[in-house]
């Protein structure tokens, strides 16, 4: 007996809706391989910043045309033409009266004595420094002995450095001490009566000759308990 297949079962009829739904799913696969991106991790990635197209502001700087003064008018004077056809004789006529037998001393001019010019500015620099009797360790021990503490600094407490500053001159006496940077209670007076009592310092030298010297002197006070 033949077997004979149903029109339900019989897939011959679904063959063109199998070709179409096959045709549609290979469309989609194609058009999604076309839009699919893939990123690599390591890649390096470049930002673009939209750029502000607002024109730059400027400051206006308004400079004023200063007017120039008018040009003052000269007169025009006539120009006198000189004749380059006359010989002139270039040296001096001196007339001599034979007669007249005057002998001339010979003419010297005096001229005047420059004076020597005398620059009493202190050196700050010289060749070789202006020197306390027996160095800066005698300068040291000298202040120590000489110095006494202000009672009115001592009472206040007042402690610190006085800065000084004086002129050792040629001879070696100490001259026109100042005082630069004081701390009061009447350490500035003392600091100054004992470099003021100091003896002849060693002067200076520069250029081989004796010279003035600024020379700056620190006074420390300090109070121990």
């Amino acid at each position: 007996m033949e077997a004979k297949k149903s029109k339900n079962a019989d897939l011959e009829n679904k063959r063109s809706l199998f070709f179409q739904i096959g045709l549609i799913l290979t469309l989609i696969a194609v058009f999604m391989a076309f839009e699919y991106k893939s990123y690599d991790p390591y890649a390096t990635r470049v930002y673009i910043r939209e750029l502000d197209n607002t024109p730059d502001q400027f400051i206006e700087v308004t400079v004023q045309k200063k007017e120039l003064p008018p040009i003052p008018h000269t007169p025009n004077f006539p120009i006198a033409i000189v004749d380059n056809t006359v010989e002139v004789d270039d040296e001096p006529i001196i007339d001599v009266n034979a007669g007249d037998a005057t002998e001339i001393p010979d003419f010297q001019p005096r001229l005047p004595e420059e004076a020597p010019i005398i620059d009493n500015t202190p050196v700050t620099v010289p060749e070789i420094d202006p020197e306390f009797p027996g160095g800066l360790a005698k300068m040291v021990a000298f202040l120590s002995d000489n110095i006494k503490y202000p009672e009115m600094a001592r009472q206040t407490g007042i402690q610190g450095i006085v800065h000084l500053n004086f002129v050792v001159e040629p001879d070696g006496r100490i001259s026109n001490v100042t005082v630069l940077r004081g701390i009061g209670g009447g350490c500035d007076e003392e600091a100054v009566r004992v470099v003021q009592s100091m003896p002849n310092w060693k002067p200076g030298m520069q250029f081989n000759r004796k010279v003035r010297v600024s020379f700056n002197l620190p006074v420390r006070f300090t109070l121990y308990h």
